[in-house]
């Protein structure tokens, strides 16, 4: 049977209409059935998701529900997506470190992209659909975090030793974070096991589960263990870190302490300090007297992609060992005397040791 050349041109032009081909139809027959809604996909985009994402994004898939409820996938328009935005761009909390919403702005987009990348993997929309894909995200502007100098780091592991309800705690982050550069995700997950006291090291979790051994100074890690056996710590794999309760400590005990160290030191509140400036202050003075390739070894840089020259810089264990003996003028096990790592070479005189404080003069574990 010949089809009508009128109907034909008719269907067409209803597909034109609709935004539809006649190869999507063939290619992509389960189109034609109806898309769940945002509310309806958020939980599998939820379970899909890793702890980082949840944290990050969790808060935008949520917006994201509360204003498309009943919307299907495929009826969200990039303006949809920009209109979001800038609702969360006004919305924002200010907050000491915050950009006049910048950063909420970027966040959406990104939450956005991930939701969507999960409905494009599961064969629900088209690569070329997404709506959040078809929006820019704000331009990243460059941090404010910078070193701390000398003087500034004393004051604040003064103030933090004279006050507060658990000086020797806090005296123990700030020296933990000072002589690692860890973030304090990876401080917060340390446990028993993690610890290596008689080669003075510390095993690091961090950032996409990440895994590395960081040195640290047999005082550090002998101050470690004490303090976590005197809390309770029994078992390899308990928690390090622990409150005068007992309990493991959050990410809470980091806010108190900087709004403590704020409310004495009104420089630290006017620009915001958290414990990531102890990163940048470490990073900045190993890369200054040890070089890029070894303050790139120290912040666990290792893996991620650079230049092809980071190829041929790799440092090693020792070779951090041996900046961070010579930043805390204590010597360490695995650090080479030779190479510049004794307190009593000339090059050890010349590297200005990071001011770190004696945890012994806390007082009481």
């Amino acid at each position: 049977m010949t089809a009508d050349v009128t109907a034909v041109a008719a269907a067409r032009q209803v597909l034109a209409h609709l935004g539809v081909t006649v190869a999507d139809l063939q290619s992509h027959p389960e189109t034609l059935e109806v898309l769940p809604t945002i509310a309806e996909y958020l939980p599998r985009v939820v379970a899909a998701a890793g702890p980082g994402a949840r944290r990050t994004y969790g808060t935008y898939w949520d917006r994201m529900a509360t204003a498309w409820p009943g919307r299907p996938l495929d009826t969200i328009a990039a303006s949809d997506v920009e209109a979001l935005k800038q609702t969360m761009i006004a919305s924002a909390v200010p907050r000491r470190n915050s950009r006049n919403g910048r950063y909420a702005g970027e966040h959406v987009i990104a939450a956005a992209r991930a939701f969507y990348t999960r409905a494009i993997a599961d064969g629900l929309i088209d690569a070329t659909a997404s709506p959040a894909h078809r929006v820019a995200k704000p331009r990243r502007l460059p941090g404010t975090r910078r070193a701390l100098t000398p003087h500034e780091l004393e004051e604040v592991n003064a103030v933090a030793r004279s006050s507060g309800n658990d000086v020797i705690l806090d005296a123990l982050l700030l020296r933990l974070h000072t002589e690692t550069a860890c973030r304090r995700g990876a401080a917060l997950a340390l446990r028993l096991v993690d610890l290596d006291t008689a080669n003075g090291l510390v095993r690091l979790t961090e950032k996409g589960s990440t895994v590395r051994w960081q040195p640290i100074t047999p005082d550090l890690a002998e101050h470690l263990r004490e303090h976590a056996h005197a809390r309770g710590a029994a078992f390899h794999t308990d928690r390090l870190l622990r409150n005068r309760a007992g309990q493991p400590i959050t990410s809470r005990r980091y806010d108190h302490l900087w709004k403590r160290l704020g409310e004495r030191l009104p420089w630290v509140a006017v620009h915001g300090m958290s414990t990531h400036w102890l990163r940048h202050t470490t990073l900045t003075w190993v890369e200054r007297h040890f070089g890029y390739g070894i303050a790139r070894a120290y912040a666990g840089h290792t893996d991620s992609p650079g230049s092809s020259t980071t190829t041929y810089i790799k440092a090693d264990l020792h070779n951090v060992a041996n900046a961070l003996s010579a930043m805390t003028s204590q010597p360490h096990p695995l650090a080479a005397v030779a190479d510049h790592a004794g307190p009593g070479t000339a090059y050890h005189r010349r590297c200005s040791p990071i001011s770190v404080q004696p945890i012994a003069a806390c007082g009481a574990r």
